[in-house]
């Protein structure tokens, strides 16, 4: 089967196309034919030896984590899936999935029936990106109706699931976006939305009761300015080993953040997004043999939404 590999760590130039031998699922595994396969900032973290690296290991690896295909094969003991269904997943990670390939092997539990209303396209863009808000959201924040919540790069992959859903969740949403972003974070739910190339958003924000950093550096120290007492920030990016201190000296709360695979979670997605309650912003799709020129143009991080590589129609 056909694969994107890296002999070693560097730019997007370190990435190949090369035949690889397709893997064979396990038993409760089973083995997906990929559609699509999304891109997110860990991916080119990673590649360039940041990320999950040391995870990884030494290269040769392939990256990715993002999957939408269809079920080609079944190991011993999968009942939930059969050959021919469209699912979708996130699976193994931190651990490689090798999702830049026409075939993965993961546990079956790992993935969710596809939402049906999109494409493969749009549903290889989902996984990583609203698991991230979903689990911030729910699991570690709990946020409630009314809260106050912030985000920042609203308008980036996980930003855009971060502000439907916690717009469901019935908080107010304040997103920090560049000011052609702002209409549409508006239609998804925003309640404000803040052009932080012209405004400090700590004097433009004030009494939240969560912010979902998805910057880091000293965005998650400037935060603390806009909490309320007892507030909490989720660092997603990374979490300096001073901020949680600098956060109990004010009398708020600090905590880092990273996703884990979650079937159940992204078949309630699926629903959400079948129900036309959340939607999907693919901002660009390459062929495989393009993953250079995708992360080349993510690391700009300027994208709306999502990247996806496509391997079959």
């Amino acid at each position: 089967m056909r694969a994107v590999v890296q002999d070693g760590v560097g730019g997007p130039e370190v990435m190949r196309v090369a035949e690889v031998p397709r893997p064979a699922p396990l038993p409760t595994e089973v083995l997906v034919r990929v559609h699509a396969a999304g891109i997110n900032p860990v991916d080119w973290k990673t590649r360039s030896g940041g990320g999950v690296a040391g995870v990884l290991g030494e290269p040769p690896f392939t990256l990715g984590w993002d999957v939408s295909g269809v079920v080609e094969e079944t190991g011993f003991g999968v009942t939930r899936f059969s050959p021919g269904d469209e699912v979708y997943g996130m699976p193994w990670f931190p651990r490689a999935a090798g999702a830049y390939a026409e075939y993965v092997t993961a546990p079956a539990r790992q993935f969710a029936r596809k939402p049906a209303s999109i494409t493969h396209e749009q549903a290889a863009a989902v996984p990583l990106a609203a698991l991230t808000a979903w689990q911030a959201l729910i699991d570690t924040a709990d946020v409630q109706p009314g809260q106050r919540v912030l985000v920042h790069a609203a308008a980036g992959g996980v930003g855009h699931f971060t502000v439907q859903f916690a717009k469901l969740l019935g908080a107010h949403v304040i997103g920090t976006a560049s000011s052609a972003r702002h209409d549409w974070l508006t239609s998804l739910g925003a309640d404000e939305v803040v052009d932080y190339t012209t405004v400090r958003f700590e004097e433009a924000v004030h009494d939240v009761d969560v912010v979902i950093d998805l910057v880091g550096d000293d965005t998650s120290t400037r935060s603390l300015e806009v909490l309320r007492p007892g507030g909490l920030i989720v660092a997603i990016p990374g979490i300096s080993p001073a901020l949680p201190g600098a956060a109990a000296a004010k009398g708020l709360r600090a905590t880092a953040f990273l996703v884990e695979p979650d079937g159940p979670a992204l078949a309630r997605i699926a629903g959400l997004i079948d129900a036309g309650e959340v939607t999907v912003e693919v901002e660009e799709i390459f062929p495989l043999k393009e993953a250079a020129l995708a992360h080349t143009r993510g690391e700009t991080g300027r994208t709306r939404g999502k990247l996806v590589l496509q391997l079959a129609p």
